[in-house]
């Protein structure tokens, strides 16, 4: 048997990778300019490599009862890791991937196709015109899992952008976000601010090491016009194999602090990673 070989192209957003897991015969690590996109195993589309899309997961996993269908909306496409997983843990939604780079969708398409009758439908959109045109209470999720390069693009970052979200969203439904920052978090605060001004409760998830300003990381949004499950969330969270805390309430504003909203004339991109934070060659 022939071991899988490495694959290289130039998309919309630079140099695409698809580099095989030897361990696992079926599964690949997409990279963008050397930052990791998706991880996909084609044999086993539950399993999740990376931390912050197991702790997504935990959410979808959370949003109705076990093996109900949902409507989800996904702003970025990558290698469709987490449309994937929904497919096969919620069989019978209807999820529409929205992903702006069209050459990183044919490379995916062609080497990391989807199984038949997936429910998943993939449109070559900008994430801000799909999510302002989407019916009103269309969604029960939204995930939002947008990079240029390494960073979320400034125009979905904003009041503006938080309340299309809220939009779209059903009574009840999630915005769920990835979101990536460090010391002293000004980036991730603002966002706080930002979508408060949209929903009603909000939770973040991430490292006990990201929260404390040790290192440079993820951070999982969740926002909702409901109380989330934070006792359900932080359980899950904290079980995995590298633990996060849910930060809700009294915790989540002190750690917001003083923080303003942003609005579109003021948006800025996420801040750029430290080197060697995400970059994998």
């Amino acid at each position: 048997m022939n071991e899988p070989i490495p694959v290289s192209r130039a998309v919309d957003g630079g140099t695409a990778k698809l580099m095989p897991d030897l361990d696992r015969p079926h599964a690949w690590l997409l990279t963008v300019d050397g930052a990791p996109q998706s991880y996909v195993d084609l044999d086993d589309p539950v399993h999740l490599e990376f931390e912050y899309a197991r702790r997504i997961a935990h959410v979808l996993d959370a949003a109705a009862d076990p093996g109900a269908p949902l409507d989800v909306l996904h702003l970025g496409g990558g290698g469709l890791m987490l449309p994937r997983y929904l497919a096969a843990t919620r069989p019978g939604s209807h999820q529409v991937v929205i992903e702006a780079d069209r050459g990183l969708l044919e490379l995916v398409a062609e080497h990391l196709p989807l199984r038949p009758g997936a429910g998943i439908t993939v449109r070559p959109r900008d994430a801000r015109t799909a999510l302002e045109t989407a019916p009103e209470g269309s969604a029960d999720v939204i995930v939002a899992d947008v990079f240029g390069g390494s960073r979320v693009p400034a125009h979905l970052t904003s009041v503006e952008y938080a309340r299309a979200a809220a939009r779209a969203l059903r009574p009840g439904g999630w915005y769920v976000a990835n979101l990536a920052d460090g010391a002293p978090f000004a980036f991730l605060r603002s966002q706080l601010a930002t979508y408060r001004t949209a929903f009603a409760h909000l939770a973040l998830i991430a490292e006990p090491s990201v929260l404390r300003g040790r290192r440079f990381g993820n951070a999982v949004l969740v926002a909702s016009q409901a109380e989330p499950p934070v006792a359900v969330l932080a359980r899950r969270t904290a079980a995995d194999a590298f633990p996060a805390r849910v930060e809700y309430g009294a915790a989540l504003e002190r750690f917001m602090g003083g923080a303003a909203p942003v609005r579109d004339v003021d948006a800025t991109p996420s801040p750029e990673p430290p080197d060697g934070a995400f970059s994998v060659g």
